[in-house]
């Protein structure tokens, strides 16, 4: 990115100017784009939403390292903190060496773009677990290391004596299901007939879910083996299995013995997201969970019967190898500047006294330089409840959990008093944010702002907006659906 970006068109990848790839998705005359700019304002700068990004760029090296709803793509981040200028972005905000500040730092995405481009930053989140994958993502570690700790676990859980007999189950009703599938499912012939509309895929995929759980009921009869979820109001008890509780209980006992901090860390994050893969719901319930399921069940995301994870031994092994490979790939990529994040409230938080013995170099930096400005991304109002996106996470570490404290939660809503309380929030982050910061400071925030809230906030903190960028955000899964507008102010003190 930069002055050019990368554009893959029917000749193939080629660099174009961002200002003429604006205008090339402006002049676009389809159906799906015409949708798009009836609701988008007249000023959208088009070539912001990267509609050109393959799915595989948007989530580059360790920007996958764990999923997290809510984090916006690095080639955002990255085309405000780099040193390219065009028609919508007259002059360079950032520079290298600069000190940058996000103070809503989610998963790290401004961190890893900061590390990328040679500036240094400073995170913060009031979730633990939040300050905990971004530390790990802007983390440096021993490879090697890292994959001899990922083996030993690998084969401790594979050796198992509670894994031989889910294996054996799980092997009879995989084939089973394959050959089932083969006969009353057959790709692509079955999606094709749904799509048109030739058969119900609702009521055909309930009538053959129903059909193959008379061969599933005898082979959970010929083994010996624990299916049914045991009373609790744990978080791990509600949605995992019984044979795969044992095995994350396993793994996280070895991880815990692990010498090395860093390394220990790193193996609890792909337990994490491990984890989170064998949760027992359905495929097209991953993020957003429903009721627990422990039984095979016609899936309309594959358009076939798929079953319950019984174990982690598989998703642990590619993700232990994923993770690897993103680690590798930043270290090529990523400068020799420093980030951190810190898990605090940004109201109340005093970057200073937090740095100081932890992270002497970002100490030194802010006392010597103080922050450049602030990018970040604040919670949107009524959205997403942050802690409990993470819960098996917070439940199988002890992370402390500070729910009480998220700003704009979607358990407060969005009527006027969530309003209220949101522009009080925001507005006490920056006031607390400005005593760190050069007087000359940049603050570029990206939000949803569908209540017109953040002039509000500008005027209690005493900043005037100067510019406003306005971004489509196309939802790239559902590529008809789901298009909004977000902004990102530019805001300066008056």
């Amino acid at each position: 990115y930069g002055r050019v970006a990368r554009h893959k068109g029917g000749n193939g990848s080629s660099l174009v100017d961002i200002d003429e790839l604006g205008r090339y998705y402006r002049g676009r005359k389809d159906e799906r784009r015409s949708k798009w700019q009836d609701k988008m304002p007249e000023a959208t700068n088009w070539a912001l939403s990267f509609e050109h990004c393959r799915e595989s760029e948007t989530t580059k090296h360790v920007h996958r390292l764990h999923p997290y709803k809510g984090k916006f793509i690095p080639q955002l981040a990255e085309y405000f903190l780099d040193r390219h200028t065009d028609r919508f972005k007259k002059k360079a905000i950032f520079a290298k060496e600069d000190l940058l500040l996000d103070p809503f730092c989610g998963s790290g995405t401004t961190l890893v773009q900061a590390a990328e481009l040679g500036l240094h930053a400073i995170g913060v989140d009031v979730s633990p677990f939040n300050a905990f994958i971004a530390n790990i993502k802007t983390g440096r570690f021993s490879i090697p290391a890292v994959e001899r700790a990922s083996n030993r676990i690998l084969h401790k859980l594979t050796s198992a004596s509670c894994h031989q007999e889910t294996f054996q189950f799980d092997a009879e009703l995989a084939q089973a299901l394959s050959a089932f599938n083969r006969e009353f499912f057959p790709s692509p012939e079955f999606k094709k007939k749904a799509r048109s509309g030739e058969m119900d895929e609702k009521e055909y995929g309930q009538q053959k879910q129903r059909m193959f759980m008379r061969t599933y009921r005898k082979i959970v009869a010929r083994h010996n083996i624990d299916l049914e979820f045991s009373a609790t109001d744990t978080f791990i008890g509600k949605w995992f299995m019984p044979p795969l509780k044992e095995e994350i209980e396993l793994a996280k006992r070895e991880i815990d013995q692990q010498p090395d901090a860093a390394i220990r860390d790193l193996l609890k994050l792909i337990l994490s997201r491990t984890v989170r893969s064998c949760r027992a719901t359905t495929h097209s319930n991953l993020a957003t969970l429903d009721q627990p399921v422990n039984y095979p069940y016609y899936c309309n995301k594959h358009g076939k019967i798929c079953r319950p994870v019984l174990s982690i031994i598989s998703w642990w092994k590619r993700y232990a190898a994923d993770t690897i490979a993103r680690l590798v790939e930043f270290d090529r990529l990523r400068s020799a500047s420093h980030q951190a994040c810190l898990a605090a409230d940004s109201r109340t938080a005093d970057l200073a006294a937090l740095t100081k013995g932890a992270h002497p170099q970002l100490h030194r930096l802010l006392k010597d330089k103080k922050v450049r400005g602030i990018f970040s991304s604040p919670p949107y109002v009524g959205m997403i409840d942050y802690h409990e996106q993470h819960s098996y996470a917070y439940e199988l570490f002890d992370f402390p959990r500070y729910d009480c404290d998220e700003i704009g939660p979607l358990a407060h809503g969005k009527g006027l008093a969530a309003r209220t309380r949101y522009v009080e929030a925001i507005a006490a982050v920056l006031q607390n944010c400005q005593r760190f910061m050069v007087a000359d400071c940049d603050v570029l925030l990206v939000a949803n702002d569908q209540f017109g809230l953040y002039r509000q906030i500008a005027e209690r903190v005493q900043m005037k907006i100067v510019q406003e960028h306005i971004r489509p955000v196309l939802n790239r899964s559902e590529r008809d659906q789901g298009a909004y507008s977000e902004t990102i102010f530019h805001l300066k003190r008056s």
